[in-house]
């Protein structure tokens, strides 16, 4: 019965070990399983940004209405159903953008006894605005727009022309001379309208005023005459501010106006803008109204925009270029809400670039004939090409994340309205023409900026308290400590960084000096007790146990701290005359930011101090008693033991431990998120503030759009901060296994 029992419990505990082997097994396994489809699931979403377009032919169809002219415009609604035609006769065909059928022909109301000489149409933030110049020195200003409805749940569209500017003829030009260019921008309040004819260049602006009593509205107009030569102006561009007017020339120049005063226009630069021998071929703005595309005889296309120079003047300045072919440049259309824009050559070879990037998304041949218009539609997913031979060939356009490359990703960007290149993060803004910024330099030198500053905190304080706690500290004081600071570790970090945002902060921007001085103090209060402990009378000595000194300079420290912050703004006051901060901006040029990254070590680093105490503690503790008895027992002393034995048995411990509370710095959100301000910008001041690959995806995530490029650069963002732990932990670990086996001897 006995032997039974027996075999009954040795099998029960082989199949218990068994059973618990599996576990682990599995466990570990599961783990691994789990961070190969976090991995891939990341990669799963982020790799469309880096997909090429695509573009697909639909149709192509003779162009409707021939007989009414040639065609000045292409547009198309954000639909994709129904297209415009304006021709040189002053007419608007309006047609379906799928199969060509006619749906609409309104003829512009011309005066009789005069044609048209000129065309151009308004920046998309005129709302589809576009002006006639006529033969009689005068202009008509039109615009085409798109009623929806829904009958019988359908959906349709119904295009119709407005004239903003009223019905009427607006007379440029009182001698009726012709009106070889013009362009106009219309405004809320304000329009302006410039036009060439033989011999001069005129400026015209009309502002609306309406009577609050009767809402008659009145226009009242102001004229001028630019300075510049009107034979070799090619076409004329309004910025949508109505400041900056562009004067582009046929042998290459640009000169650049400031009109701000509609009285007095100045000539603020002229420039070539084409190498020498190439010609320009066409021009326009790109969306937002700030930049200019370039399209020249030899196939590129240059972005040139306004920037301050050296003494903050404006001046036009190239920031980049691209090169579609070897062929003249025939059309260049932007995107209306993006900063692409697709280029047509004369050999119907289309690019579609994104600006910002610098990234050539698409290459395709779109039509084998000349290119005479080309339109591309509002949300940059339909492209309408016509070409000489009668026909327009109807395109449709896959680009989603043109935003993203590597140069935008890591690194400088030169970005419209900035002097310089830059590294800058800036995912959203309150304006339409806001161009999105999506370098992830600078969060990731927050990061790593974040986490130098926790373990320039933590590091020190928890690596000398482990080695005290486990090798000089008494058995019955050790265990209060160590147990009271592994508790620590159990506070949720978000406590820590509301403390640290709302106390800590303030309190360190108000007494800066005393955080300063507090380190010059505690060495000098801890020796100045040392010396006065050394000389107490042995009774008293005597009665304190071995070992618990320490703890009498917990009420040392407390007290020099609190003397360090009493004093520091009289301090301050006495030797500098305003706040310590204030100085450093006034004498040095420091700024400094109240959540900044001098918070975040101190939080931080509190927070990653259990981390490393503990495991560094029991790797400490763990070293064989044999090894530091026969270390002493050869004669050496306390500390020759310890450095010399000790931390080089325990140095393979003590590495993980550091490592491990770097990956809990690098990872942390919510004491960053909440003590940092959250400004990605890139400064190693310890008065600066910061942002985090964490932190940001914490901040961004829940507003972003799912499967829009922000979302996906998240993602991205993710998988940075993913690889870069994968890689410091694999490395670590290498190194940690060869200090063990080099250590393993001792």
């Amino acid at each position: 019965m006995e032997k039974s029992d027996t075999n009954y419990y040795q099998r029960w505990r082989l199949a218990k070990d068994s059973l618990a082997r599996f576990g682990v097994i599995a466990g570990g396994l599961s783990v691994i399983v789990a961070l190969v489809l976090i991995f891939f699931y990341l990669l799963y979403v982020v790799v469309p940004l880096f997909r090429p377009a695509a573009v697909e032919a639909t149709n192509h169809y003779a162009v409707p209405e021939q007989t009414l002219g040639k065609t000045v415009l292409l547009d198309v609604e954000e639909q994709n159903e129904v297209a415009v035609r304006f021709t040189d006769s002053g007419q608007a065909v309006f047609f379906e953008v799928a199969t060509g059928k006619l749906i609409a022909n309104e003829a512009i109301k011309i005066p009789e006894g005069s044609n048209v000489v000129s065309f151009s149409q308004g920046s998309p933030i005129s709302e589809g605005a576009v002006i006639y110049g006529l033969s009689n020195g005068q202009a008509i200003v039109v615009k085409h727009q798109y009623k929806i409805t829904y009958p019988n749940n359908k959906r349709l569209i119904t295009p119709s022309l407005k004239y903003p500017l009223g019905e009427a003829a607006i007379v440029i030009d009182d001698k009726g001379t012709a009106l070889e260019k013009i362009a106009v921008k219309i405004g809320d309040k304000s329009s302006t309208i410039v036009a060439k004819t033989a011999d001069k260049v005129r400026l015209l602006q009309i502002e609306k005023n309406q009577n609050m009593m009767t809402d008659e509205v009145t226009l009242n107009r102001t004229e001028a005459v630019l300075e510049t030569t009107a034979a070799n102006v090619a076409e004329i561009y309004i910025d949508k501010e109505e400041r900056n007017l562009y004067l582009v020339g046929k042998d290459g120049h640009l000169s650049f106006f400031d009109i701000s005063d509609k009285t007095a226009p100045v000539i603020r630069q002229n420039l070539n803008v084409v190498a020498e021998g190439a010609k320009i071929t066409v021009s326009t703005f790109l969306n937002g109204d700030s930049s200019l595309l370039i399209g020249d005889s030899t196939g590129l296309v240059s972005q040139w925009t306004m920037v301050r120079d050296e003494l903050k003047r404006p001046a036009m300045q190239k920031l980049r270029s691209f090169k579609v072919s070897e062929k003249a440049i025939a059309a260049i259309n932007p995107e209306p809400r993006r900063k692409g824009f697709a280029a047509i050559d004369t050999d119907g070879m289309m690019g579609i670039y994104h600006t910002t990037s610098e990234r050539e998304v698409l290459k395709e041949q779109v039509t084998k004939a000349l290119t005479v218009s080309a339109a591309l539609s509002p949300r940059a997913n339909s492209l309408l090409v016509e070409a000489n031979d009668n026909n327009i060939y109807a395109w449709t356009i896959d680009n989603k994340h043109p935003e993203v490359s590597i140069k935008s990703l890591w690194q400088e960007v030169w970005y419209e309205g900035y002097p310089k290149p830059d590294y800058i993060w800036q995912s959203s803004a309150s304006n339409s023409d806001f161009e999105p910024k999506y370098s992830l330099t600078p969060l990731v030198f927050g990061t790593l900026k974040a986490a130098f500053y926790a373990m320039l905190v933590a590091v020190p304080l928890s690596l000398m308290g482990a080695i005290y706690s486990a090798y000089f500290m008494t058995p019955m004081m050790r265990l209060y400590v160590k147990p009271t600071i592994e508790l620590m570790g159990a506070l949720p970090t978000v406590i820590l960084g509301f403390l640290a945002g709302l106390w800590l902060a303030p309190a360190l921007e108000e007494h800066l000096a005393g955080f300063f001085l507090m380190f010059m103090l505690l060495p000098v209060g801890v020796m100045a007790f040392a010396f006065a402990w050394h000389n107490l009378p042995k009774r008293i000595l005597e009665q304190i146990p071995e070992g618990w000194e320490a703890a009498i300079l917990i009420p040392v420290i407390l007290l020099t701290g609190w003397f360090a912050f009493a004093i520091s703004v009289p301090l301050e006051t006495a030797l500098l005359g305003e706040p310590l901060r204030d100085w450093f901006k006034n004498e040095w040029g420091i700024g400094y930011d109240q959540r900044n990254a001098l918070v975040v070590g101190i939080a931080m680093g509190f927070a990653v101090i259990p981390t490393i105490f503990s495991i560094a503690e029991d790797a400490i503790f763990s070293v064989p008693k044999h090894l530091t008895v026969g270390s002493l027992a050869l004669g050496a002393t306390t500390w020759q033991t310890m450095m010399r034995v000790v931390l080089l048995t325990a140095s393979p411990g003590i590495f993980s431990a550091v490592m491990i509370g770097l990956g809990r710095a690098v990872g942390e959100t919510m004491i960053v998120l909440m003590a940092t301000g959250n400004t990605p910008v890139m400064d190693m001041s310890v008065f600066q503030g910061l942002r985090t690959l964490a932190a940001n995806i914490a901040v961004e995530m829940p507003e972003s759009q799912v499967d829009s490029t922000h979302y996906r650069v998240l993602f991205l963002a993710a998988l940075v901060l993913f690889i870069f732990t994968f890689v410091f932990n694999t490395l670590a670990e290498i190194i940690r296994q060869r200090l063990r086996e080099k250590y393993s001897s001792l």
